[in-house]
């Protein structure tokens, strides 16, 4: 009886190691494994400022494309935060906010003594926010909001039963109201986004603030991760859901989950590289582009002739290693035409792409694999000449305060350069 009963438990452990292995093995296939190869068949001779592009894009993307956006662009902690704040307080139904980056201060202290007035009026209050992107900041911060009737949750908690997703992280930076008043971008809630936290901050960031149906396609987006975190599907507050209207901006949301399918941030921006006539323009904090990014903004180089600049992070980077490998990953595309620079005033932690002066893409993706394969992500494709004309204007401020890479820094034999130039390419997969 006693030899019966060690088997089974020897089987059962033998179930137990093999599991764990094979959650071990997918993990490092996610993180190291290969990238899919990316390219536009059959590139439309259409203009991406045209209804036609637009509908094609959405059906691409798997996004539905709204007309009747109201989209303002707020440059900075200095509007983004006031306008959020403004939003909360008159909120009468719902505030859903999720967030990779929510920590302690200043900032902070303000929306959670704002929301929780809302949740004390029986407006409903939910959060989400990542447990590695917040992990400083503990639970018992959130009372002052829980406290008053809201709800805070977080994303992929670190501990044992979720440790085969503990990659899987939300890098989204979304906050609706009422369904109706959404702000999506790169900036999360902390103080550096706003005071000076020591060098060379405030950090430079963009938020979009979306009116419109546009914010319901946004509300869905924080829905999905919040019946991840919690099991509760939540059910439209609006009653007029998706009402057909042409009176404002054409847009699509864009959102992307991690796992081994295509990603829909990924063929967004692929689409529109190689559908660029002019120009791309491409703000990124951590340029780390893939081989088949590399290879389409080569071409639209070289062969359409498509002005393709870049602004990353410089000296003011909170990520020097990755700024690093970042110049000896772009070498190439610098030596092929693609002007490429470092922002230095302070970070910059813009998210933001805009193609031939009529398509804008704003968002929480970075320019690299871990934004396009393991985080859940989002952006707003804009198709709006005037909203790009604004980012542009932006664009071209940051441009006056960067440094450009030219061929003979990208050729430098420094042993830093040489060592980091062999690590671009053992991770080029990757990245």
């Amino acid at each position: 009886m006693k030899s019966g009963t060690a088997t089974a438990t020897n089987v059962l452990a033998a179930i137990g190691a093999g599991a764990v292995v094979l959650k071990g093995v997918r993990f490092g296939m996610e993180v190291f494994g290969p990238t899919r190869p990316y390219r536009l068949l059959n590139r439309s001779a259409i203009a991406p400022d045209s209804d036609t592009f637009a509908n094609q894009l959405a059906l691409a993307t798997d996004s539905i494309l709204h007309h009747d956006a109201s989209i303002a662009v707020l440059k900075n902690g200095s509007e983004f935060y006031p306008a959020e704040l403004e939003a909360i307080r008159g909120a009468e139904r719902t505030i859903h906010l999720e967030a990779y980056e929510f920590q302690k201060g200043e900032v902070t202290r303000h929306f959670l003594e704002a929301m929780a007035e809302r949740a004390r009026t029986g407006v409903s209050v939910r959060l989400t926010i990542d447990d590695i992107g917040s992990w400083r900041t503990e639970p018992s911060y959130f009372d002052v909001l829980t406290k008053a009737g809201g709800r805070v949750v977080l994303y992929h908690r670190i501990r044992s039963r979720d440790w085969p997703y503990f990659d899987h992280r939300t890098h989204r930076k979304l906050l609706i109201v009422d369904s109706d008043t959404a702000f999506v971008g790169g900036a999360g809630w902390a103080d550096h986004w706003i005071k000076d936290c020591g060098a060379k901050s405030p950090w430079r960031d963009t938020i979009l603030r979306v009116r419109g149906n546009a914010a319901l396609s946004l509300d869905a987006t924080f829905a999905q991760n919040w019946v991840t975190s919690t099991g509760e599907v939540l059910w439209p507050e609006r009653s007029d859901t998706l009402c057909p209207s042409r009176n404002g901006s054409r847009c699509m949301v864009v959102m992307s989950e991690p796992g081994y399918g295509v990603s829909r941030a990924r063929v967004l921006f692929q689409i529109l590289i190689d559908s660029a006539k002019s120009s791309i323009n491409i703000t990124s904090p951590y340029f780390l582009p893939d081989r088949s990014a590399r290879h389409a903004l080569i071409r639209a180089v070289q062969e359409r002739g498509v002005r393709v600049r870049v602004i990353t992070a410089g000296s003011g980077s909170d990520h020097n290693a990755v700024r690093r490998l970042s110049e000896a990953m772009s070498a190439k595309l610098i030596r092929r035409g693609v002007q490429y620079h470092e922002y230095e005033p302070r970070m910059i932690h813009a998210k933001l792409m805009t193609v031939d002066g009529s398509v804008t893409v704003a968002g929480s993706t970075n320019f690299d694999h871990r934004s396009f394969a393991l985080n859940s992500e989002v952006n707003v494709a804009v198709c709006d000449r005037e909203v790009t004309r604004v980012i542009e204007g932006h664009f071209e401020q940051d441009l006056g305060q960067s440094r450009p890479m030219t061929p003979g820094r990208a050729k430098s034999d420094s042993l830093e350069s040489r060592a980091l130039s062999t690590a671009a390419w053992v991770l080029r997969r990757e990245a």
